[in-house]
Formats: structure tokens, C-alpha cells, sequence
């Protein structure tokens, strides 16, 4: 099979290389790297020369000039973009930090920005990919994934789906703190409930071999103090939910607290990002030679998973990832697995068979959902696609936020296609953490000034 990401400069592509690469199926043979940027796209093909190095059966690596050459004859499209690059992220955050109110990439007022600018890209790649390979499956990592998926769903419908790497970490995080070893997991033993949006779920069932594990890890704060979720949100939230959530919803629950705690750092995550990854590929650039380039890549990759969401976690009392969660990647094992099961292939190591968190059309699982709004939750993939699984109906306060956030989603999905003003200061007016449409109106005009 033919694989291309588009976003082939990306900072994370090693990760996914990393993937084919020890991949038994070997479900790839063939991966093709496409970016606008050809300087991070040399840099990264160095990366990759070095992880190839030594391999007995290396996956062919080689470099598109154009979009179009790219997705012809692709069996699957990796979209991975980020428009506008780092620099736009970093307006996507002061800009709304500037009035008072989060700016977080994919939560808030800077993912409605980043979603105003992205979804018109990633609609003409949908395009594209129609015209030059309609039965490409398209596996989109664009953030903020959700509002992206649901854009490329109206060129694309079923055949592309979104991936995040929140839900999975925390099913896997919750099980071995509930005494459900890795080996019961990877044999299908485990079985959960999970649904929302991206960036917006609960786990609200955790099972093994059929009995529930939940309510017990709940009532256990030490159990609770021992993975990242449960010291993000406390134990006596979380018993009080009687949910665990995902990461995200810490901007949610936490608002003041996190607001702070971003306003007091030195740097947004975006401003950090930025000065790093400059930094990475400009000297990497300069260093001459894949051994040079994967070393600096690997210690900045280390670097950057240390301080994912620094900012909620100095918020919630200040503490340090796990050693376990620092290996990076997580994407990567999703996708692989993602494409395993659509091709058929019955050999999938990564989870319990061809179970996985999506990102996909809604159908009848949140019936107070349209049925072609995006969803993330539990699915069962075969050669055909994802079928979401049947669920517990939504709680009052989860389903409040998901009818909200999905409005939020849907009028930035209307806003970017039609250059709707009016739906744009919907969208970002209606946002929980968004406080006046008067504030709303003042980052939307910033931002076209500044954009």
C-alpha cells in the first residue's frame, strides 16, 4: 500500500515512520511526503534516512513536488497540516489572551481562529483527493480535528476520518490504574464507553472481561494520583463526575485557574513551539547528515513532550509527565492501527483488534446530534469502515457541552466556507470560555488585521 502525508515536513512524521517501520503486518510500502516548506521537508527526510538506517526491509521514502502528484494513486492520505505554521498559532493564542480569554490551539478562541484559517485548505485538499484518488481512505491529524473532519466530510463523506491520540492515552492510563495489565488490553479484554467531541469526551465505562472497573477507580484517590488524568482533575472532582475526562476539558472545568496559569507563564505553548521548532530545523538544516539531524530531533522531541500542557498542570498543583507517557507518539499507533483495519489486515497489535476512538459521522449514537455531525467514540473498523458502537446515552452537563461546542464547530465550518461574517462572531460568541460577543467581535477583527 501507497501512504502519503501531507504535512511531510512535520515535526511528528518521524513518529509515524517509526510506526511502519516496526509494523510485522508491514501495511506500508511505500511512503510519500508532501510539504509547501522544502527546507523542513529536506529535514525530515534526514530524520527518516537515519531511523531507516540498519533496517533489514526499510519503507521507500520519496519526496512529491506538487499536491497532485502526491495524492495520485495514494491508498491513504495522512493530513497533517498546519496553515499558517507555528507563527499562526502563536496569534491564534495572544490575540485572544490579549482580551482576557483563553487562546488555546484547538480549545476556545484560537481554535475558532486556527479553524477559520485551516478549513478552506483542507477543503481544496478534499477536493483533490476526490478528483485524483476517490478511494483513498483520509485519515485527518489537522487540528482542530473535530471541525476539520466535518469540512472534509462534505466533499469526502465517510471516507475520511479523524484520529486523536486524548482518548486512547486515557483508556490506557485508566485500565493499568484500575489493575488491567497491557497484555489484557492488547487482547481485547478490556472494553469501554467513550464519546463526545474532539478535544471534548468522557470514559464513562471501563470494563475487564466484563466487569466494571470504573466506580471502583473513581473511589480510589490514590489509584486517581497515580496517571496524568487523575492528578490534572483531583480525586474529588472526578468522584463528583463520575467520569473521567478528557485532558481538554481541564480549560473547561478549570477555566480561571488554567487562564491564570497561562497569563502568569513567560510564553503561550504556541510562542514555545515556535522558537523551538525554528530552532530544530534551522540547525538541523545546518548540520549536514541524517545521524546529526535524528539526534537533534530526538532530544527536541523529548523536550516537547515534557511540557505538554505545562500550563493545566501547574495549574492543578505543578508536576512532571510519567516516564511512560514521554516515548511520544500515540498518533501514530492509532493510524497505523486505523489502516490496518481497513485494509483488512488481521493482524493488528495495537489495541483490542479493530476497536478504536474516532472521529467519525454521528448517525444515531448522540441522537440530539445531526447524523452527519462528527463524533468522537468508540468504533469498530472492517474493510467498509467505522461503525460506531452503541453507547450510554449522554449525562445532562456532558451532553449541555457537546450541543454547545458542536454549534461552536458547525458555525466556524459555515463562517470559513462562505466567508460568513455573522456566523464567524457565532461561532466564536457562543464559546464557553468566550464571555461577550463584544470581545468576540474585537478578536475576530484583530485577527483579520493581524492575519
Amino acid at each position: 500500500m501507497r501512504l502519503t502525508i501531507l504535512g511531510g515536513g512535520g515535526f511528528r512524521v518521524p513518529l509515524v515512520y517509526r510506526a511502519l517501520l516496526d509494523d510485522p503486518a508491514r501495511a506500508v510500502d511505500e511512503l510519500t511526503l508532501y510539504d509547501t516548506d522544502p527546507r523542513r521537508l529536506a529535514v525530515i527526510g534526514d530524520v527518516l534516512a537515519r531511523q531507516a538506517q540498519g533496517h533489514p526491509a526499510p519503507v521507500r521514502v520519496r519526496r512529491a513536488a506538487s499536491l497532485d502528484e502526491a495524492l495520485t494513486g495514494a491508498d491513504f492520505v495522512f493530513s497533517a497540516i498546519r496553515v499558517g505554521g507555528t507563527a499562526g498559532r502563536v496569534r491564534d493564542e495572544r490575540i485572544p489572551l490579549a482580551e482576557g480569554v483563553l487562546g488555546q490551539e484547538t480549545v476556545g478562541a484560537g481554535g475558532v481562529l486556527y479553524g477559520l484559517r485551516t478549513i478552506p485548505v483542507a477543503l481544496r485538499i478534499a477536493e483533490r483527493v476526490a478528483e485524483l484518488a476517490p478511494r483513498a481512505w483520509v485519515i485527518n491529524f489537522t487540528n482542530p480535528a473535530g471541525m476539520v473532519t466535518e469540512a472534509m466530510a462534505e466533499v469526502l463523506g465517510e471516507r475520511v476520518i479523524g484520529i486523536c491520540d486524548s482518548p486512547v492515552g486515557l483508556v490506557r492510563r485508566a485500565a493499568r490504574a484500575a489493575g488491567a495489565h497491557g497484555g489484557a488490553f492488547a487482547a481485547g479484554r478490556v472494553t469501554y464507553d467513550y464519546v463526545g467531541l474532539n478535544h471534548l469526551g468522557w470514559l464513562r465505562s471501563l470494563a475487564l472481561d466484563g466487569r466494571e472497573l470504573l466506580p471502583g477507580l473513581l473511589a480510589d484517590p490514590a489509584a486517581l494520583g497515580s496517571f496524568e488524568e487523575g492528578r490534572l482533575f483531583g480525586a474529588e472532582w472526578l468522584a463528583a463526575l463520575g467520569a473521567l475526562p478528557n485532558e481538554y476539558l481541564h480549560y473547561y472545568y478549570f477555566r480561571r485557574e488554567t487562564l491564570a496559569s497561562v497569563r502568569a507563564a513567560d510564553e503561550t505553548r504556541g510562542e514555545f513551539l515556535d522558537g523551538q521548532q525554528g530552532g530544530f530545523f534551522a540547525r538541523a538544516a545546518e548540520a549536514s547528515g541524517p545521524e546529526k539531524a535524528y539526534a537533534l530531533w530526538e532530544s527536541t522531541r523529548r523536550e516537547r513532550e515534557q511540557t505538554y500542557m505545562a500550563e493545566s498542570r501547574e495549574a492543578s498543583g505543578g508536576w512532571q509527565r510519567d516516564a511512560c507517557d514521554l516515548e511520544g507518539g500515540g498518533y501514530d499507533r492509532v493510524a497505523l492501527a486505523l489502516m490496518r483495519a481497513l485494509s483488512h489486515s488481521a493482524n493488528n497489535a495495537d489495541g483490542a483488534g479493530s476497536r478504536l476512538i474516532l472521529n467519525v459521522r454521528n448517525g444515531t449514537t448522540v441522537p440530539e446530534l445531526a447524523p452527519d455531525a462528527i463524533v468522537e467514540t468508540v468504533c469498530e473498523v472492517g474493510a467498509d469502515g467505522p461503525v460506531p458502537l452503541p453507547c450510554a446515552p449522554l449525562r445532562a452537563d456532558q451532553l449541555g457541552l457537546t450541543l454547545q461546542l458542536k454549534a461552536v464547530e458547525r458555525a466556524t465550518v459555515e463562517a470559513a466556507v462562505r466567508k460568513d461574517r455573522q456566523a464567524a462572531l457565532r461561532a466564536m460568541a457562543l464559546h464557553p470560555l468566550v464571555d461577550s460577543p463584544a470581545v468576540a467581535a474585537r478578536i475576530l477583527e484583530r485577527a483579520a488585521t493581524e492575519g
